[in-house]
Order: C-alpha cells, then structure tokens, then sequence
C-alpha cells in the first residue's frame, strides 16, 4: 500500500458515479473533499452522509465539491441514498464513486493492512484547484467524523493561501492569524517595528 503525499499532485481517477462518470480533472479549478466509507447501509456513515449533505451548500460556497467513495455497486449506492431519503429526510446532493474494483481506494491508501479487502477505511482527502492534495485525514470505523471540522479546516487553508499566514489552533474566520516567522536576525529585528501583535521573535499574530 503507498500513500498520497500531501503538497503533490492528488492520484488522477475516472469512475462511475450516482451522478455519471466523474474524474478528478472534473473539479480542476475547485476544491474537492473526497472522502471514503466502509459500506454503505452502515449506521456510522449514514450519519457522516447525512452532515455532508447537511453542509453541501456550504462546501459548494466556499468553490468546494463533494465526492464519496466506498467498494460498493452504483444500485447499492443508489439504494442507500433512497432509505437515508425516506428513514432521514435528507436528499443526498453528491457523487458517489462505485469503486467495485478498488481502483480509487488503492490510490488513494484507503485499503489498509488488516482492513477487510472490500473496505476502505473511513478516509477523507482535500484536494486544491490545482490538483494538488493539501489535507488528509483518517477516522476509526467505530467514530464518526466532524463535518463542522472539515468546514473549518477548508476555511482555514483557502485563508493561509489568500493571506500567505498560518493559523492557530481552533482558528475560525475573525481570528487573529500567525505572521510567518523571520528567517535573519536583520528581519527579527524589523519585525519589532512592523506593528505585529509580537509575543516573540518567531511569534507574531496579527487580525484579518
């Protein structure tokens, strides 16, 4: 099993989808959040598809798409999405990849040893308008993931890539950002004058 590594072009892909066929040139020019489940009709990832459905508007604002993904049939899929619609209300709005053959998933690093061969673990990747993956994060099959998380984490890159900062722990959009850090001691000490909130010469905030 080999990863994809974060900062490199995301694995190229072409699949049969609940909404056709769907590759990741597709999405060139947006971000795209393509995330994995075990199976479908599983308790767990009726509630994940659930808040990703819940949150699509707010994805699709943001110039993001949602992709799932799990080693199921296109009919599986499509009858999962009509008894989360009939048990649950909610419309699921997003592809969903019928990855059978396990093409994506072993592309991706979502076939994990130990795994089930048909499962792929609950795996989510953030892939950038160019193509590149910036974020990947891995879940338990027992714990559901944080939509609200992958809403703020998404936030929180598109405004390091504005702004050219980093942000702090928990940020959220009105919060103070962290000043890139001086690299000679000339730039330490023009950064005292620079009217930064300076806890220390590699620490600097600053607001938005």
């Amino acid at each position: 099993m080999s990863l994809p590594r974060i900062n490199e072009a995301a694995p190229a892909f072409a699949a049969n989808t609940t909404h056709g066929t769907r590759s990741l040139e597709d999405y060139k020019g947006k971000w795209l959040i393509l995330f994995s489940h075990p199976a479908d009709f599983t308790p767990v990832c009726t509630t994940e598809f659930i808040g990703f459905a819940k949150a699509a508007d707010q994805f699709k604002a943001m110039n993001c798409e949602l992709l799932g993904l799990s080693i199921d049939s296109i009919y599986s899929h499509l009858a999962w999405m009509q008894s989360i619609k009939n048990n649950f209300g909610v419309e699921i709005p997003f592809p969903i990849i019928d990855d059978i053959k396990m093409e994506v998933a072993q592309a991706y690093g979502m076939i994990h040893p130990g795994a089930a061969d048909t499962q792929a673990v609950r795996a989510t990747f953030f892939i950038d308008p160019e193509g590149k993956l910036r974020a990947m994060v891995y879940y338990p099959m027992s714990n559901g993931r944080s939509i609200d998380e992958f809403v703020r984490l998404l936030q929180a890159m598109q405004t390091s890539d504005a702004n050219k900062i980093a942000t702090p722990e928990g940020w959220t959009p009105g919060c103070d950002v962290i000043v890139p850090p001086p690299k000679t001691p000339a730039a330490i000490e023009a950064r005292k004058g620079e009217g930064y909130d300076m806890k220390d010469w590699y620490f600097s905030t600053k607001s938005l």
